[in-house]
């Protein structure tokens, strides 16, 4: 009776739930859903990559120029993004570490925390962005921050808000569950719909829509940063 309650504690302490609402942060790391894989192995930055400008400048370089452009990125990607208790942590100096792969429809799953003041993103092929900030933030509150994460701060013609504020306080894990399809994206964040099956705009490109593959970047924002268990499906 005794080794089995301690296995059932364990098993409450440690667990991260799944189920339509998606995955819900916990203080342990968790193994990918069924379906999913991990695209962060939580020991190292293998499969990651430094910034390099963006989309259509990346496309208007060389071979050789985009080469030595990546490699000058990845030099600083190393100096400021190490790996801490199976999360990717981030110094608040530097670029936006980007997956070495480029995708197009997929379902994410990501971890995240943020200090106060904190404000970041996930970019989604190359392209700004679904919002992560300190919701509390004074500083922030004009810019829409109380309105919560999880949106398309950058849209102009579609929404680019949230329908609810589901962040936790600054310092508290959160996590996100991304679908982009087509050019359409869902966002359940802590298990809470806020954004639901709107068009994601090309920033670099206004004239343009979304770009159909592009790599997924975790943005920097010149603060200190977390990412954590980070799981991937690609759709067909």
């Amino acid at each position: 009776m005794r080794s089995r309650r301690s296995f059932v504690l364990f098993f409450l302490c440690s667990a991260v739930l799944v189920g339509e609402s998606g995955l819900f942060a916990s203080d342990a790391l968790s193994a990918p859903p069924e379906g999913f894989i991990a695209i962060f192995n939580g020991k190292d930055l293998t499969g990651w990559k430094g910034l390099v400008a963006n989309p259509k400048k990346r496309a208007e370089m060389s071979p050789q120029e985009l080469a030595d452009a990546q490699k000058a990125a990845d030099e600083q990607m190393r100096a400021h993004w190490k790996v801490v208790d199976g999360a990717f942590e981030f110094d608040g100096k530097g670029q936006s570490l980007c997956t070495a792969k480029d995708y197009g429809d997929f379902e994410l799953y990501v971890d995240w925390k943020i200090l106060e003041g904190g404000d970041s993103g996930i970019y989604l092929r190359g392209s700004p962005q679904v919002q992560i900030w300190d919701t509390q933030f004074p500083g922030y509150q004009k810019i829409g921050a109380g309105k919560g994460s999880g949106a398309l701060w950058n849209n102009k013609e579609h929404a680019r808000f949230p329908l609810v504020n589901a962040d936790k306080p600054a310092g508290e894990w959160n996590t996100f569950y991304i679908k982009m399809a087509g050019d359409k994206l869902t966002v359940k964040l802590n298990g809470q719909l806020v954004t639901d099956n709107v068009v994601m705009e090309n920033y670099w490109e206004r004239d343009k829509p979304i770009y159909s593959t592009g790599q997924i970047e975790l943005q920097n924002h010149g603060n200190k940063l977390w990412f954590r268990n980070i799981f991937i499906r690609e759709l067909d």
